[in-house]
């Protein structure tokens, strides 16, 4: 019989939040597609996490589903130990889901601002300290692990308008607490945005440039990456932190769904269990 493989030699796993569909399914498939084990979180959107799975398995082989309300702060402490339990160890974390509920100024409530507060910047939060958590503890047996977590933003914190006030609260107070993550966690883990932008940046710094100046960039570093690209470079590049990458693109307002990749065979899919909280 052979030897179980070991850590070390498995294709680096990653957590996609809210990845079922739109931009987390789009950044799910390009990291499975660079050979990344995705873990895809998801909420209600069960069919469309099963097709992603599925799909991202074809890419790279140990995709699962993992559902959980980002809302309830059991759940969301039980979610990564979930991932890690299944997969063996995380080292890394994508924050793409989001609570996105119109109001105004004229309709704010407490709790239209704690229901987008608990899942966007809250839930973001907890999942980097259980990170942090995860890659302490491996040291260990591999000093050299490092994590990382790339939390997107959203183009309205650098274009203001007076509508969907609680949700743009929240995206400012991810910008704010990355910044914080980043300056706690290291050097276990680093801690990057990205955001896409309309157009009104240009940009400063790119490919090895940016690799090479990344030690000193600025808060918010312009690039002319897409999102998904953007993603995979604050992956890859480890003195990238505590930064966000502003991306210059049109953001589609259909929001399409990425093409599936050629079929195969289906990956195994988790059916949520008690342990990741109550829905």
């Amino acid at each position: 019989m052979s030897a179980p493989a070991s850590p070390s030699v498995l294709p680096p796993s990653v957590l996609v939040t809210g990845a079922a569909k739109r931009l987390g399914r789009e950044i799910a498939l390009t990291l499975a597609a660079n050979g990344w084990r995705v873990a895809v979180h998801y909420r209600d959107s069960v069919e469309e996490a099963r097709q992603t799975v599925a799909d991202c398995a074809r890419l790279t082989p140990g995709a699962q589903g993992f559902r959980t309300n980002l809302g309830n702060e059991t759940a969301v402490r039980n979610l990564l130990p979930a991932v890690i339990e299944a997969f063996g160890q995380v080292d890394a974390v994508v924050h793409c889901a989001s609570t996105f509920e119109h109001d105004t100024a004229a309709t704010f409530s407490f709790a239209a601002m704690e229901k987008h507060m608990r899942s966007n910047a809250g839930a973001a939060i907890l999942i980097s300290q259980a990170l942090h958590t995860h890659i302490a503890g491996r040291q260990t047996a591999q000093p050299d692990a490092r994590g990382v977590v790339v939390n997107l933003l959203d183009q309205k914190l650098w274009n203001q308008t007076p509508d969907f006030v609680s949700y743009t609260l929240s995206k400012a107070a991810l910008d704010a607490a990355n910044s914080m993550l980043a300056l706690a966690l290291q050097p276990l883990v680093r801690v990057v945005g990205v955001a896409p932008v309309m157009g009104q940046h240009k940009p400063l710094l790119m490919g090895e440039t940016l690799a090479e100046r990344s030690a000193s960039l600025p808060n918010h570093q312009s690039t002319d990456l897409d999102t998904k690209a953007a993603v995979l470079l604050a992956l890859q590049e480890g003195s990238i932190s505590g930064t966000t990458l502003l991306v210059e693109e049109e953001v589609p307002q259909a929001k399409p769904q990425a093409p599936a990749p050629a079929a195969g065979p289906l990956a195994p899919f988790v059916q949520p269990t008690r342990r990741h909280g109550r829905r």
